[in-house]
């Protein structure tokens, strides 16, 4: 990741900003020239280092801190959310989040994390949810670099800069109040984590998860599908020319998940844990014993999510004893 700012779309700069993790590197923010101002489409991580190097791309094409108008942010994840949040308290930037995203927001803020402990024992992850607990009890959630927006984004709905309209477009999935941003007279889809270039995003993983997030996601790509050709603009990895063939792609790999999800339960009775035990993770096909705590959640999660949409399909059955759901043919 290169620091800096990428023009690729008139009046539209990418500017990537560092993550402090291993796994994605960098989250694409977007400058979007709004007369002398700037509108920027996500905000990055409240992290020193992120905020510097955002400073210095945004002097590279003119402007300072003091120019950014208004946060339009896909999510309200750290990655997206909480550098606009920082500096909003020091230049009065409006931040704007999806109203979808509230009872997650809420539960941040209050510490409530009750419904995430509730979905790993329904899992089958009772070990997991346990660490939590203990992990809990030392040093309790962490909330910093979270407030309330200034906006709720309501529905589908146009925001109109000085030389453009931005649609604001709900599409739950990754989270319940994931928004994508439209510029449909440029063909640009300002997409967040809805779609990614190169790998495919978590479902469902937050502190108030929806009832089927699987579900909502693939209406969610299917929903975009309809619209016409645009080029993608995703948080995470390179600008794409086709937000089509992407889409096709995420809802082709869902279908074989699903099928594969169906294969690893075989004629077994099993928990979202046991399954997501027997199938392989990442392109380099890893054991979930092999992957930190974190990603265990996520997979053991998207496993659950892959195994709810086949019982709402009728290929599944499922029950739920002292708050386990298990799984069978």
């Amino acid at each position: 990741m290169e620091p800096g700012a990428y023009e690729v779309a008139p009046g539209v700069h990418r500017i990537p900003l560092p993550l402090p993790n291993d796994g994605l590197r960098a989250v694409n923010v977007y400058a979007v020239a709004d007369g002398d101002e700037l509108v920027l489409v996500d905000s990055g991580w409240a992290l020193d280092e992120a905020r510097d190097q955002l400073e210095q791309a945004l002097g590279s094409i003119g402007h300072g801190f003091e120019s950014i108008s208004r946060f339009l942010v896909t999510h309200v994840h750290r990655d997206h959310y909480t550098l606009g949040i920082t500096l909003r308290r020091m230049f009065g930037s409006r931040v704007s989040l999806g109203i979808g995203e509230q009872p997650s927001l809420e539960a941040i803020l209050h510490g409530r994390v009750e419904g995430q402990l509730n979905d790993l024992v329904r899992w089958g992850a009772e070990d997991i949810a346990e660490r939590m607990r203990q992990g809990m009890k030392k040093g309790g959630p962490r909330q910093d670099g979270y407030e309330q927006p200034d906006e709720w984004i309501r529905g589908a709905t146009d925001i109109r800069l000085e030389t453009r309209t931005l649609r604001a477009l709900p599409t739950p999935g990754h989270t319940a109040g994931h928004l994508v941003f439209l510029d449909a007279d440029s063909s640009l889809l300002f997409a967040g984590d809805h779609i990614l270039p190169h790998i495919t995003p978590s479902i469902g993983f937050e502190l108030v998860r929806q009832e089927l997030p699987l579900g909502d996601y693939l209406d969610s790509l299917r929903l975009v599908r309809e619209h016409p050709e645009m080029r993608l603009l995703p948080a995470h990895g390179p600008v794409a020319d086709s937000t089509h063939v992407r889409v096709d792609e995420l809802l082709d790999h869902h279908r074989r998940r699903l099928d594969e999800t169906e294969h690893a339960l075989a004629q077994d009775e099993a928990t979202a844990a046991e399954v997501a035990a027997r199938m392989g993770w990442t392109r380099h096909n890893r054991k979930l014993s092999e992957m930190d705590i974190f990603n265990r959640m996520l997979a053991i999660g998207e496993t659950s999510a892959h195994l709810d949409v086949l019982v709402r399909d009728g290929r599944l059955r499922s029950s739920t004893v002292d708050g386990v759901a298990r799984y069978r043919a």
